[in-house]
Formats: structure tokens, sequence, C-alpha cells
């Protein structure tokens, strides 16, 4: 395998917010910039080093907010300026892909490239590796949208759904329809229908053929995005950004063109994948003691505690008796111990603090 293309590149997007994570996960220190698991890495160097494996790092762009740019620089010290796009607004996944695809065609016009999130868990990176190259080599002589979908291990309602083409007996399968987060029994019936993945949004295509795709499906944001071509790459791009970013639609890819295409296709995913979108999702992950608890950093004395995921500051010791399924995350002034099942409801909680203590602790 030729593991570093010059013409393969990434876009790694690093903006979000996290909140279902709070209180680690907060607006000017955002999840991915953060070791969740516990192994030595923030997700955003995870991510990074994995890209790295298959892709030149100077082709790596880490898509971002602006305020994030400072962390960006920190945990990444050996990127360079051209690689941190920023985002001057928050714009959802459409623009800043678009944007980013733009300057990359116009620095290298046969580029592929993969989009990725920074801040998902892959255990086989070997797999990965294999899977991306195999969209790389079809999108490089193909005009594809194509993207890995993941073989559901459960009816799970809180991701989007990928039917793929049944009849297809290729590796690469042409997908039919993307379908909205299910309800519970329609989740059921996607799994037994046996032609439907979970989306990870993880997305591969040549710059020609995502370019082509915006300029068909979405005609009034690459008219403005292309009416700054002339300044990418320059001394002049900041200037153009910052004048017209904030006029671009709020919308996401998946809108703006997946469901909308008629060139897109699906790999199957031959690796372990987890978005750790939540608490619930990280302790999935993470090793447990006999009684199924999860412990980050902290020194723990437990007694009838069952099923709890616990994290702290490197060595605080934490003392539990008496809980199940809760998790117990203690950050700075914040202690947050709260129902598993009720995690979702997080997002609520931290709207609530924020009026009733201010801003600062979210």
């Amino acid at each position: 395998m030729d593991s570093k293309n010059s013409n393969y590149y990434a876009i790694l997007m690093a903006g979000g917010v996290g909140s279902r994570f709070w209180p680690v996960s907060t607006e000017d220190f955002p999840k991915q910039f953060h070791d969740m698991l516990g192994t030595g890495d923030t997700l955003i160097q995870k991510t990074f080093n994995r890209l790295a494996q298959l892709i030149p790092e100077e082709n790596i762009f880490i898509l971002t907010n602006e305020r994030y740019n400072d962390l960006v620089f920190e945990q990444l010290p050996n990127v360079t300026k051209r690689q941190v796009v920023l985002e001057p607004a928050m714009r959802n996944t459409a623009p800043c892909i678009l944007y980013a695809a733009l300057k990359i065609q116009k620095e290298n016009e046969d580029a592929v490239m993969i989009v990725a999130p920074s801040d998902h868990w892959i255990e086989d990176e070997a797999a990965f590796s294999n899977n991306v190259k195999t969209a790389f080599d079809y999108c490089q002589s193909n005009d594809a949208l194509m993207t890995l979908g993941i073989t559901p291990t459960f009816p799970n309602t809180g991701y989007g759904y990928i039917e793929y083409d049944k009849s297809a007996m290729t590796e690469i399968k042409p997908v039919n329809q993307f379908r909205e987060k299910p309800d519970y029994d329609t989740a059921k019936s996607f799994i037994s229908q046996g032609n439907f993945l979970w989306n990870a949004g993880i997305f591969m295509w040549s710059a020609k053929s995502v370019i082509s795709a915006f300029k068909n499906n979405q005609p009034k944001l690459y008219q403005l995005f292309e009416s700054g071509y002339s300044v990418y790459n320059t001394e002049f791009e900041d200037d153009f950004i910052r004048d017209n970013y904030e006029k671009a639609e709020n919308i996401s890819v998946d809108y703006a063109l997946m469901e909308k295409s008629d060139n897109v296709y699906v790999i199957p995913a031959t690796f372990d994948w987890n978005d750790l979108g939540t608490w619930g999702s990280l302790y999935d992950k993470l090793d447990k003691d006999d009684n199924a608890n999860a412990v980050v950093n902290a020194k723990t004395l437990l007694e009838d505690a069952h099923g709890n995921m616990i994290r702290s500051k490197a060595d605080k010791i934490i003392v539990v008796d008496g809980l199940k399924d809760y998790i117990i995350v203690d950050k700075d002034e914040v202690l947050l111990i709260f129902p598993k099942e009720k995690e979702q409801d997080i997002k609520k909680v931290l709207q609530n603090v924020k009026a009733n203590f201010g801003e600062e602790y979210g």
C-alpha cells in the first residue's frame, strides 16, 4: 500500500462543543481536546495520528471554530497555519467542507480526501486505513460521494441509518437512501432487513466530485464560497472569510449533498466504531472492574457500587457506596452525580446550570 500518496488529503472536523460530556466538555474547552479515554492522547491527537498512517501529515487540514485556534496548535504542535481552517461563525458541516474542499482543490486539483470527525473511537486502525484506501482508489477514477457505514449491533435510535442496494455483491455498495434517526421499532425493522448501516459521518470523495455536487445541489452556497476562490491560500483569504462566512446557510453535508445526490456509495466498515457522543458511549469503551464500574483518573473505594462511570482529575480519591448505574464526574467547581439512564438530559441540565449560576460553568 502506498501509505503517503501526495494526492491524499484529510479534513478533520474539530469545531463541535460536545455538550453531552459536560462538565468535562465546555464551550471553551470541548471534548475533542480532552483525553476522554485516559490513554494519554486527546481525541483530536488520536484522530490526527490515525489519519497520518495513510495521509501525509502536511495534507491533514483541521476545521475548527476561531476560538479553538490556540488549542489546536497546543495539541498538534507540528501543524502549520496553512492546515488550520478557522470558521468565524457556527454554520454546520456543509459550508466548512465546501470551503476546505475549494482550498484543497486550488492547491491540488487531483486531490482525494476524507472528512472525519475528530472525536470518534476506532480500535482497528489498520482496517480503517484499508477501508479508506479502497474508497480513495474508487473516488480517484469515479465521480462518487462515498461514506463508511457501521454494521449495527443493536437497534440504536440515536444514529441516522444508510440503506444500501441489497443486490450489490461488491464491497462498495450503491446507497438507496439516508434515513433519519428512527424510533425503536423502526430501528429493529432496519436491522432485520440486513441492508442498513449506521451513518458514522465519515466521507470520502475527490475534490472535483464534491465541489461539483455542491455546484449542482447547493448553487447559492457554492456561489458564495466560489466567489472567493482567487484569494484562497493567499494573505487576503481571512478578510474574505470574515466578511462572507456568516452569510452561509446553516446546513449539514448530509442534507446538502448526501440525501440529494445519485452518485452516493457506502463501504460497510470492517472496524469497531463508537461516536463517543455521551458518557454512556464512553462507558461502553472503557475497562470495567468486577462490578462493571469504569474509572478514569480517580483512585476509588467502592462499596455496593455497580455499573458506574467515574471520572475526576488525576489521583483524586472518590468513595462511592450504594450507587448503581450513575455518572460521577468531578471537574473543577462542578460535581455531576447523574443517572446513566437520563444521560440525554445532561444538555438540559447544562442550560439550567448556566441560567442559575452563570455562563462560565458551561
